[in-house]
């Protein structure tokens, strides 16, 4: 399993060109951030290039419910794209956006699908995939609309792409869900990213319920060669030493 360091969540404190060159010297091989775009690309070029990281992925659209926003999303997922292109991102996260109360989750769903196709066709010959992200409700998102990993997986079959994929954050589906081994391993051909934290709490992956030593070793046993994104917030350890002790959990 390769990690990969969250520049907004882990060393949300820190200037992320900081906090990219704290993740090289620890000895991790990639990053991530949430933007799509407005952020600093020449200095994120620069130092990505000075350090050797891989940036494993970026923000792109964030609503696909809601068909009247379409072509705003796609105009999202273009700037992100280009961004991506520059940056040499592996692949870009879009999130559903909250449910519609008064559309059926039918009509969502099927503006999903819609959305994701269409989004699906900027990506191919480009090497950047597009990862859909279920989140919980029950703690952190509220009225989001995509949350059990199961629907999502039934949406990228209809959507038919190599080219978008599921990132399985695991804390979310361990909340909403559980059985992840099961669940990520039944269906690890269209898992393109995953991301990491501790349960309760969102803090470090190694406290809590969920036994990543094990997860990890069924997710590289099942072939998947990708990365999982660390996706959490220190709680008990400084951002350094919580860092160096994640890496234990992949040795």
């Amino acid at each position: 399993m390769k990690l990969s360091v969250c520049l907004n969540s882990v060393t949300g404190q820190m200037c992320p060109t900081d906090a990219m060159r704290l993740s090289h010297k620890l000895g991790y091989s990639a990053v991530e951030f949430w933007e799509g775009n407005n952020f600093p690309t020449e200095e994120y070029k620069s130092t990505l290039e000075e350090t050797g990281l891989t940036l494993a992925c970026m923000g792109s659209g964030n609503n696909l419910v809601d068909v009247n926003v379409r072509t705003d999303f796609i105009e999202h997922v273009k700037a992100a794209l280009a961004n991506a292109k520059y940056l040499g991102a592996k692949g870009m996260i879009a999130t559903t956006g909250q449910e519609l109360e008064a559309v059926s989750r039918n009509v969502q769903k099927q503006s999903i699908i819609d959305g994701l196709i269409e989004a699906s066709k900027l990506l191919a010959g480009t090497g950047i995939k597009m990862y859909l992200e279920p989140l919980n409700v029950l703690v952190n998102h509220q009225g989001y609309f995509l949350y059990r990993s199961d629907e999502a997986f039934e949406i990228l079959r209809e959507v038919n792409s190599p080219d978008v994929k599921l990132l399985f954050d695991i804390y979310h589906q361990q909340i909403t869900e559980g059985n992840l081994i099961a669940n990520i391993t039944d269906n690890i051909d269209m898992i393109g990213h995953f991301h990491v934290a501790g349960n309760p709490g969102r803090g470090e992956p190694y406290l809590g319920e969920i036994n990543y030593v094990e997860v990890f070793k069924a997710i590289d046993k099942a072939g998947y060669d990708g990365y999982a994104g660390l996706e959490y917030w220190p709680a008990e350890d400084s951002v350094e030493e919580s860092l160096k002790r994640c890496l234990d959990l992949v040795k």
